[in-house]
């Protein structure tokens, strides 16, 4: 008699839970279905993605084809559904003699000529490059892949004003004003004692780095303030005539890292009008454990150094991650969580850093950006929410510079 009561009482529990994991699958089910619709209507967009070098868009490193060694390439877009992509032309902050600005210029030159070479002689049929918001929706109706692009260290300019003109004409449309080194422009939120930095050069912009910003509001350039100091952030939004970008960086209160923006400098560029892309970088993302901290900074000293090329970096990194599991799409998610919570749904956006250390579980390359998509779906956000996330945000603060340079030249 037990035994029939306790099998009856099992099956009913059960069933029970049968019918609870069958509704989640439902509900499950719902969400992925839902996030479909919305990522296919949505004008997806990332703003900071790095190419490996002047060899970029050839048949020895070809972005046509699935790449194994590529986060970003136009097959994973196309998998992912990912429109259009900010190529950064980035360059290492080295000696500020004669030859490092020379190389530096030289080496952010080869890489703009990479870019365009990709839409211009490699895939025409596939991908556009575009200077405009106009030309990326446009290039998204037309079932192309629109290709941005920025350089990413403000030292490629020199002490050379009308470089800034220069780079413009080759179609880029922002420049992040330092990376991990102290520049003539401004200093950098990451010092580098090896090239004699100290813990402050300028104090935050210095007077060549106004008329840089200047230079930029006239053209039509966003300035982007990812890797700059605290102060040289403050007095970006002082002196700048147009709204902001942060192409890739994390929120500060969730992650201690100085890469990472606190809560007033996210209501200061809320003020400015400008917009936070949040990085897709396990580091920046959450606290790492002092054995992986460690092991991630001997790495980029010696990509600093120019001891290993970012390939290396890369494969390295693999092995760091093995050992001291990185954030993952959840962390990655709950940064842009605090992001809207503090700065408002109009001033966030995405910007992977694929190809130059981004990548996590879930957000891995942009084969896999649907995963964001759904992940926002579940925590509640709208269509109008992600659409603005993925794209609009970003194309709202372009305008806006594009408006502020017009009334600049007259």
């Amino acid at each position: 008699m037990f035994f029939k009561q306790f099998s009856a009482l099992s099956l009913a529990v059960l069933s029970l839970s049968l019918f609870g994991c069958s509704q989640r699958l439902a509900a499950d089910q719902e969400i992925v279905d839902r996030a479909k619709l919305i990522h296919k209507e949505a004008l997806t967009l990332d703003t900071h993605v790095d190419i490996p070098d002047v060899g970029y868009a050839t048949e020895a490193f070809d972005p046509g084809i699935d790449h194994p060694k590529l986060k970003c390439d136009l097959v994973k877009m196309s998998r992912g559904g990912m429109d259009g992509v900010f190529l950064a032309a980035y360059v290492r902050q080295t000696k500020r003699d004669a030859e490092g600005y020379k190389n530096a210029y030289e080496s952010v030159i080869g890489k703009l000529k990479a870019i365009h070479r990709l839409t211009e002689k490699m895939y025409p049929e596939r991908c556009e490059f575009a200077t405009s918001p106009d030309d990326v929706e446009r290039i998204s109706r037309n079932g192309k892949k629109a290709i941005m692009t920025g350089i990413e260290n403000g030292f490629a300019i020199g002490k050379d004003l009308s470089n800034v003109e220069k780079f413009y004409k080759l179609g880029v449309r922002y420049i992040t004003l330092s990376h991990n080194g102290h520049n003539d422009i401004c200093d950098s939120c990451n010092r580098r004692e090896q090239l004699g930095d100290k813990e402050t050069e300028h104090n935050g912009l210095s007077k060549f780095g106004e008329k840089v910003v200047g230079e930029m509001n006239r053209l039509g350039i966003m300035v982007d303030v990812s890797h700059i100091s605290v102060e040289s952030f403050y007095d970006v939004i002082k002196v700048s005539k147009a709204p902001v970008i942060a192409s890739h960086s994390g929120c500060r209160a969730l992650a201690e890292h100085p890469r990472n923006l606190y809560d007033e400098q996210l209501k200061a560029l809320v003020k400015n009008g400008g917009v936070i892309q949040i990085v897709a970088y396990g580091g920046f993302l959450k606290l790492d454990l002092p054995r992986r901290s460690k092991a991630i900074s001997d790495l980029k000293k010696k990509l600093d150094d120019g001891r290993i090329q970012v390939e290396q970096f890369q494969e390295r990194m693999k092995e760091v991650d093995t050992k001291y599991p990185p954030a993952n799409l959840s962390d990655f998610v709950d940064h842009i969580d605090h992001a809207v919570k503090v700065a408002g749904i109009g001033h966030v956006g995405i910007g992977s850093d694929f190809d130059g250390g981004g990548g996590i579980p879930g957000f891995n390359d942009h084969s896999e950006a649907l995963n964001v998509t759904i992940e926002l779906v579940r925590r509640g956000y709208s269509e109008e929410d992600i659409t603005k996330i993925w794209g609009a945000n970003l194309l709202r603060v372009w305008r806006e510079v594009e408006k502020a340079a017009v009334s600049e030249r007259f």
